[in-house]
């Protein structure tokens, strides 16, 4: 039977996790499939998985007062989406929304923040992980909001 684990061993954000633990990950991995302008998920959702994207666009929305919905970055192949799953209160901070046909892996973010609760090592590897993913997304989130609001000059 053909499992997930040579896709997640090859991406970059799984290089250098060891065997054991990509076992572990491949565990809490499924494969899902998104229509375009499917919601992902709405700002404020239960985050309980995070996505390896492996065809397709996604964006990131923020819903402002006034101006509606605005992106704050697009997500393509090879990107990593959702990490409000491995921090409380595991609720969503954006809304992702599907802007054409979107593969990707879905990791459950329950069974591995149980896997990270077992082992605190894994769990270290995945807060190094995503830091990196989260001040990305803070640093856009920033700039798009200084060109909304015309604060850019």
């Amino acid at each position: 039977m053909e499992t997930l684990e040579p896709i997640l061993a090859a991406h970059p954000f799984f290089k250098g996790l060891a065997p054991e633990y990509l076992k572990l990950v491949v565990g809490c991995a499924s494969n899902v499939r998104f229509e375009p302008e499917d919601l992902i998920y709405k700002e404020g959702d239960p985050a309980d998985k995070f996505y390896l994207i492996r065809s397709g666009r996604v964006g990131l929305e923020i819903h402002l007062p006034h101006k509606g919905y605005i992106t704050i970055q697009t997500i393509t192949e090879g990107d990593i989406l959702g990490w409000s799953w491995i921090i409380p209160p595991y609720k969503t901070r954006f809304t992702a929304r599907a802007y054409e046909l979107t593969r990707a892996i879905a990791l459950d973010g329950k069974c591995l923040r149980g896997k990270c609760e077992t082992d605190h090592e894994l769990g270290y590897e995945f807060y190094k992980r995503f830091g990196d993913i989260i001040v990305q997304r803070l640093h856009a989130t920033r700039l798009q909001l200084l060109d909304v609001y015309g604060l850019n000059h």
